[in-house]
């Protein structure tokens, strides 16, 4: 396997949700080069199933794209959680619905070309009705979609973000 070794590191900016370093680096021939790194914590995304075989999306404003986008569930682990627990958290805060089910179907990183975050995949079905309240959860709409209709939704570009795009992948390829 072909690395590169890190020579130096320079933290440049370290918000709430991310960081951001430059790092100097030796390339396996001898280069030095930099690597702008985000960093940004690990995070999960939710396919809810309910009864009804529906999928639960959520539909919220995003700023930095400006517009309204049609997700899965999602979002980070908080210190001392495990993935596990913050699907059962977000899933609640998101769409108010506590699964009694959750199982792990894998992850991915988000954007590994200048990015830390990795988003574990979660399967999460018998939904029973139980709210959580969360702050930054107000302008959210839940939206039900069958499993029939979802191939559209990517097709058609309704739903364009990369999470959602390769869970609902995952989902299609493993029954």
């Amino acid at each position: 396997m072909r690395t590169e070794d890190c020579l130096k590191s320079e933290r440049i900016y370290s918000g709430r949700a991310l960081g951001l370093r430059i790092d100097t680096v030796k390339k396996p021939n001898g280069k030095r080069t930099t690597r702008d790194v985000v960093e940004h914590g690990d995070c999960v995304v939710i396919l809810a199933i309910d009864e009804d075989d529906r999928l639960l999306f959520v539909r919220q404003y995003r700023y930095a794209v400006g517009r309204e986008l049609l997700e899965l569930p999602a979002g980070g682990i908080e210190m001392g959680e495990t993935p596990e627990d913050a699907v059962v958290r977000e899933l609640r805060e998101e769409t108010g619905y506590l699964p009694r089910h959750v199982e792990k179907l894998g992850g991915f990183y988000a954007a590994p070309g200048y990015c830390t975050e990795y988003l574990h995949l979660y399967l999460a079905t018998d939904l029973v009705d139980s709210p959580l309240q969360a702050e930054d959860t107000d302008g959210i709409e839940v939206v039900r979609i069958s499993l029939a209709e979802v191939r559209e939704l990517v097709a058609s570009g309704t739903v364009c973000d990369a999470k959602s795009i390769a869970g609902l992948l995952s989902l299609a390829t493993t029954g």
